[in-house]
């Protein structure tokens, strides 16, 4: 037979040993070990030496950038949330004061207090109706 005749597969199978195939088959499962992989090469600082990697320096470099102003505005992104936050809660409590101070001048300045306490002084409360005077002719 020559080398180069074209022959059936099945042919071609049976002339192989099967000592020859279970060769095969290992030999295609197993990995090279000439290279190792590239998780490896990547552990032990390999994949540095490259010329891929020295040619674009450059980029690397900026992409790392990136990636530190990514984490530089999550952090300030959380600052400004703890700032929000902290001026909230310190509007709540003015306002809070501000609810409580005028509850209280409002109670102090009812009109039958002001009436007990004006009596010691001698003023007291009129028993006629209030009057309005009125100009006419001035506009304001």
């Amino acid at each position: 037979m020559a080398d180069n005749e074209y022959i059936e597969r099945s042919a071609a199978e049976e002339q192989i040993p099967a000592a020859e195939k279970k060769e095969k088959k290992k030999s295609n499962t197993a990995k090279p070990k000439g290279r190792p992989s590239a998780f490896a090469q990547i552990l032990n600082g390999d994949f540095l030496t490259r010329e891929f990697v020295s040619n674009n320096l450059n980029f690397i470099f900026f992409v790392i950038f990136l990636l530190l102003l990514i984490v530089g505005k999550g952090y300030y992104g959380k600052q400004l949330t703890r700032d929000v936050d902290e001026a909230q809660n310190h509007l709540n409590e003015v306002t809070s004061d501000y609810v409580e101070a005028k509850a209280r001048l409002e109670e102090q300045t009812r009109r039958y207090r002001l009436v007990d306490k004006l009596e010691s002084r001698g003023v007291k409360e009129t028993q006629q109706e209030t009057k309005v005077i009125r100009i006419r002719g001035t506009k304001k």
